[in-house]
């Protein structure tokens, strides 16, 4: 669903590049470990077992905080795609990249199959097509054993009327493009492309949270964000919408 229809804040609202342009110098000190890492990292041994995790692509990788985390556990090699250059430049600043590339995370240059885990964190909420998202990274992915975590700006905050928004140099709020996808909608596009559905967890702002970030107070007990941890199902059980 398109975002406008409930949008209470009217921002200005930037192209998801030219948002991240303006953003990238300042997008690391702005972002705290709530909305995403803090979910990733209460996955379990279980839900990925690390030592078995040789190659990941991280989609949309930004200034790569992701990767870095994803380095921190024993992944050898990470590669990453972003459609912004200057977000690029600061993960290659990072130096846990094997490979970056500036392309559309639904369209990577990345060889298919090559893969244990695909990563997707904070930015499908921008993306239109979500059949598009869950095709590219059931290409990427090995054909056996595969995760994709998906973390995502959450729709109830969309639906509240709240986007992804920034406050650039001149101190003004400036949004960046969303779409609204209800879980439904990423339950049917997932399973249409091969993804069985293994952990579903959402960020929920509490008191803790908000001792770090008092801005968050207004938010208090509503859910920011969710992880979805997806793992390659067998072909004859993925069913479509």
């Amino acid at each position: 669903m398109e975002f406008a229809p409930f949008d209470s804040r009217h921002y200005e609202t930037r192209p998801v590049a030219d948002g991240y342009r303006e953003w990238s110098e300042t997008y690391d000190a702005a972002m705290g470990p709530e909305l995403d890492l803090a979910l990733a990292a209460a996955l379990s041994e279980d839900d990925l077992a690390w030592p078995e995790i040789r190659a990941a692509c991280d989609l949309a990788c930004g200034t790569g905080r992701i990767g870095a985390w994803l380095k921190a556990r024993g992944v050898a090699t990470v590669d990453g795609a972003d459609v912004t250059p200057e977000m690029l430049r600061r993960a290659e600043e990072k130096g846990v990249y094997r490979k970056l590339a500036c392309a559309d995370m639904t369209a990577t240059p990345f060889p298919g199959g090559a893969y244990d885990l695909i990563t997707s964190v904070l930015a499908v909420e921008h993306v239109s097509d979500l059949g598009a998202f869950y095709r590219e990274a059931s290409r990427l992915a090995k054909p056996v054993d595969a995760r994709f975590i998906v973390v995502g700006y959450h729709p109830h905050f969309l639906l509240r009327g709240i986007p992804t928004h920034f406050r650039n140099a001149s101190g003004e709020n400036v949004a960046i493009e969303n779409h609204v996808h209800l879980f439904r909608d990423h339950f049917r596009a997932a399973r249409a492309h091969g993804w069985a559905p293994a952990t579903l967890d959402e960020s929920v702002v509490d008191e803790a949270w908000v001792a770090r970030s008092p801005r968050w107070e207004r938010h208090f007990m509503r859910p920011a964000s969710f992880l979805i941890l997806w793992r390659r199902a067998r072909r004859d059980s993925a069913s479509h919408p």
